[in-house]
């Protein structure tokens, strides 16, 4: 990997994290067009860059976190079962389902449940005045359908936003609780990653990371501000025509020795 190959992958971690699209899926696919060895410092730096989406959400939404103290504990209600489950099966996660197959798949399938549901995204009306009065029970629901996205290509902002409109929440709401939830939830799954990788980075290591993370920073910013100002008028069928349309050409590409 060079400094090139690090400042796409962060880009396209940047504008993938929060869409729902899944961002680990697509630089799952990135790395494999653009030939990076499936190396464990790979894997490693499309987990750790995911720092620099977290801190674009922290520092954007740093008025909202001080606002209440009720919404960590919806927060960690909604993050404990998605933890519980990343913890159990890290290993099974990491080895096997790390690849360009089962992102496919995942995008395809994916694509065509946020097409069906499409409308209900649209129409979503809200139970609750704010988002702290969530109540926990619906809080732990959200965070029990985010357990999907442990799989790559499934879409941990798609989950968590479908998971918050099937819980009493409007597309607004759910796409700002799936944004905070992202922050305890990425930061975990990046720091045991790390706890978990016996690896001592070189220089130039430590150089690529760097990059990843301050150029993640910065695609996160425009794409959440972007996809807050889409959702106003429209639902997520066209993100869902996307992933069927990106599977179906991976999937060829691959069926044929292509990529």
């Amino acid at each position: 990997m060079n400094l090139l190959d690090a400042l796409i992958l962060a880009i396209v971690e940047g504008l993938t994290e929060f869409l729902p699209i899944s961002s680990t899926g697509h630089m799952i696919l990135a790395s494999h067009l653009l030939g990076i060895e499936n190396s464990e410092f790979l894997k490693t730096f499309e987990i750790s860059i995911q720092l620099g989406a977290i801190l674009a959400i922290a520092v954007m939404y740093m008025k909202r976190f001080f606002k209440s103290f009720e919404i960590y504990k919806k927060l960690i209600v909604a993050f404990i079962p998605t933890a519980t489950v990343g913890f159990l099966l890290y290993k099974i996660i990491k080895q096997y389902l790390f690849n360009s197959w089962v992102v496919s798949i995942s995008l395809i399938l994916g694509g065509i449940l946020l097409i069906i549901w499409d409308k209900k995204v649209k129409e979503a009306q809200s139970t609750i005045n704010e988002l702290e009065k969530i109540s926990y029970k619906n809080a732990f629901y959200i965070g029990f359908i985010q357990i999907i996205s442990v799989i790559p290509g499934v879409s941990r902002a798609g989950a968590s936003i479908l998971g918050g409109i099937f819980n009493g929440l409007d597309r607004n709401q759910a796409t700002e609780f799936s944004f905070l939830l992202a922050v305890p939830t990425m930061l975990a799954a990046t720091s045991y990653d790390l706890l978990k990788t016996p690896m001592h980075f070189t220089n130039e290591q430590l150089s690529l990371l760097g990059i990843g993370i301050t150029g993640a920073f910065i695609s996160a910013w425009i794409a959440v501000r972007l996809l807050i100002r889409f959702l106003q008028h429209h639902g997520f069928g066209m993100f869902g025509w996307y992933r069927i349309a990106l599977g179906l050409v991976f999937l060829i590409l691959l069926g044929f020795s292509l990529i």
